[in-house]
């Protein structure tokens, strides 16, 4: 990682909660993850069609593979989720020390868009940090790009999606396959736009925490109705 590279991506989490860090990966380590994650898409995806009241009701329209599909097959994902290196790479460009989720169903969650219309509609994580490898998505005009709003605080009880969309900047992302994001989820409302017809996107999701992280009370609701159902 070159200093260059890492103090544009330092400044662009600090200013807005999101940094572009496909740089952290060589190409080969890419290859092995999108292949593992094609396979277990192939063989252990659950079709999710939701709406989840804790982020105003927005949409969860996809397929998904679990954290413990993922853990079992013990492969390349899991050992990149814990891989000291690629740790160490991302509390520099956070700034702070990134660590293990405490909660596994969290760890790693595989999502595929693949009808017109699927997205995963905006809300806010549980933990700190969301590192998101792009393994698949359509060209921008047909959807499928991130949208943020930084520097932002869910309350679950009364979530007010649309109030801080009124009121805060949306920023909008185009990526392209074998694309790496690191995101601050918690404080970060997020969401995938719709992807159109014959359009479809696969990511991995892998969650890490904070020190402040591991003292909070946090309830995991919305990631059991989604995910571990």
């Amino acid at each position: 990682m070159g200093n260059e590279q890492l103090w544009v991506s330092r400044k662009s989490f600090y200013e807005t909660g999101f940094a572009l860090v496909s740089y952290l990966l060589p190409d080969d380590v890419k290859a092995m993850v999108s292949a593992e994650v094609n396979e277990l898409l192939a063989e252990h995806s659950v079709r999710r069609d939701l709406h989840l009241a804790e982020t105003s009701n927005s949409p969860r329209y996809m397929r998904n593979v679990t954290a413990a599909d993922i853990r079992a097959h013990a492969g390349a994902t899991v050992a990149l989720y814990n891989s000291p290196a690629f740790v160490k790479a991302l509390s520099n460009v956070a700034g702070e020390q990134v660590l293990e989720c405490p909660y596994e169903p969290e760890h790693y969650v595989i999502t595929h868009l693949e009808r017109p219309g699927d997205t995963h509609g905006w809300h806010w994580d549980d933990y700190s940090f969301g590192v998101i490898f792009v393994v698949d998505c359509p060209d921008v005009e047909f959807g499928g790009f991130v949208q943020t709003v930084p520097n932002t605080a869910w309350d679950r009880k009364n979530p007010q999606v649309f109030k801080q969309l009124v009121n805060n900047p949306i920023y909008s992302y185009e990526l392209r396959p074998g694309d790496i994001y690191l995101l601050r989820t918690d404080t970060t409302l997020h969401r995938v736009h719709p992807v159109e017809e014959g359009a479809t996107r696969t990511i991995i999701n892998m969650a890490y925490a904070a020190e402040r992280d591991l003292s909070k009370e946090i309830s995991h609701e919305t990631m059991e109705e989604l995910f571990c159902v």
